[in-house]
């Protein structure tokens, strides 16, 4: 008979080998865990769940510096916490710019005005470009995961509904999604 720790311990060499499968069951069996730490710390489900999945997109891209000395869900916390720290500092570092008074105004009087140059303009639109076109290189799932998600703005619950497919399932092809169009774009950007 095989124990829960054996079989856990077969998911994390199976994912370590690529299988999606294996990342399904991990992220099934411990999704709860991390959602539920990281919901006590933010009270705030919206931020939970960003940080939930991001938490597990940065566990998948490093599994193989997993450390089996360690259980595994602490190991997911670790990633959470940073996951979190590193959005609070991202919002206190715009929270400082929105919330500078008039009497720091002195320190941007010499930044220019922020209509776009063209410069700016040719930038975006190229950017834009590239994201468009990388995007349609997907497999058209991956596409309409990703026109959902960030160009209609919609929730992980909306896409399953959307889709007609489970959450768990709509998060996995969310992480995916996102690894393979960040492939795409770093091999654009390389050439």
């Amino acid at each position: 008979m095989i124990s829960e720790h054996q079989n856990i311990d077969q998911l994390i060499e199976d994912a370590k080998k690529g299988s999606q499968t294996a990342f399904t069951a991990l992220l099934d069996i411990y999704w709860s865990e991390v959602y539920y730490f990281i919901l006590k710390r933010t009270e705030n489900e919206s931020d939970t769940e960003d940080i939930t999945i991001e938490t597990f997109a940065k566990a998948f891209d490093k599994i193989d510096s997993y450390n089996n000395k360690f259980s595994f869900n602490t190991w997911l916390i670790t990633i959470a916490k940073n996951v979190h720290i590193d959005l609070i500092r991202r919002r206190k570092s715009s929270e400082f710019i929105n919330n500078l008074g008039e009497n720091e105004e002195f320190l941007f009087n010499n930044i220019p005005d922020d209509e776009d140059s063209l410069e700016d303009q040719l930038i975006f639109e190229q950017n834009l470009a590239t994201l468009k076109h990388c995007i349609k290189q997907l497999k058209p799932h991956y596409q309409q995961i990703i026109q959902l998600r960030y160009f209609q703005e919609r929730s992980y619950n909306e896409i399953a509904e959307i889709i007609n497919e489970p959450l768990n399932n709509v998060k996995i092809k969310i992480l995916r999604a996102k690894k393979l169009l960040t492939e795409l774009i770093q091999k654009k950007e390389s050439n």
